[in-house]
């Protein structure tokens, strides 16, 4: 309800003293429903208006400008702070079960990617995945836990999204395709991003080749930009 329309009526019915109070009751009892007392699990990436909330979580903030956090002080930080970025800031939340990631990367049809905005190195406190998202499956999941053989991790993470938003001239090596490929050592390959020092590249990866052309060159980046905006067959 608060986003229809856009940004600028979203804006508007945040400045609506009777529509705000009515916002900040559903954010309340939605983060109740889900089992939590209150903000402290969402954590600034990138706050333009004031760079010194990147890396603190709501309630650090609250406490930090309002001097006192209570659920409903919070809701209003956020608030606040929607409103004097426009919407346009970047959080990291702290909600996932390691045994449901388990579950879900066994499953057939789970492709693996990531959804991490791109940021420059250095430039606010992202989530770490912007930086190791599938090195961390290979790594972890794949030599470490076995969960998941090389072969069907690489499958998720290439052919199956290639196959799913038809991009047929992607995902697999063969002749007469786009040549998108990663050299990476299986032995060394791990991502060495964390939530405190998020701007780590990951070990392992030798070269990276993109259309043909290389791109990461023993593990340095070579200048060239061959890269795309790749649109699926959905776009009219």
């Amino acid at each position: 309800m608060v986003h229809d329309g856009g940004r600028a009526k979203a804006v508007e019915r945040l400045r609506d003293p009777k529509l705000r109070e009515r916002i900040k009751r559903e954010m309340i009892r939605t983060i109740r429903d889900q089992g939590f007392k209150d903000y402290a699990y969402a954590y600034v990436a990138q706050y333009r208006p004031d760079p010194s909330f990147n890396g603190k979580n709501i309630a650090e903030i609250t406490r930090l400008v309002r001097r006192k956090a209570s659920v409903e002080e919070q809701a209003e930080q956020i608030i606040e702070m929607f409103l004097a970025s426009e919407s346009r800031v970047q959080m990291v939340y702290h909600k996932m079960n390691e045994r449901d990631v388990e579950h879900i990367l066994r499953q057939p049809f789970t492709m693996i990617a990531s959804d991490a905005g791109v940021l420059e190195p250095g430039q606010g406190v992202p989530h770490p995945r912007g930086y190791g998202n599938n090195a961390r499956v290979l790594g972890r999941y794949v030599r470490e836990k076995a969960l998941l053989s090389w072969e069907e991790a690489i499958r998720k993470m290439t052919s199956l999204p290639a196959q799913v938003f038809g991009f047929w001239d992607r995902g697999v090596i063969r002749p007469g395709l786009a040549a998108d490929v990663v050299l990476f050592d299986p032995e060394r390959i791990a991502d060495r991003a964390t939530f405190e020092n998020p701007h780590q590249y990951a070990e392992g990866i030798r070269h990276v080749l993109v259309n043909g052309v290389l791109v990461i060159q023993d593990g340095q980046h070579t200048g060239a930009r061959p890269g795309r905006i790749l649109y699926g067959p959905g776009k009219r």
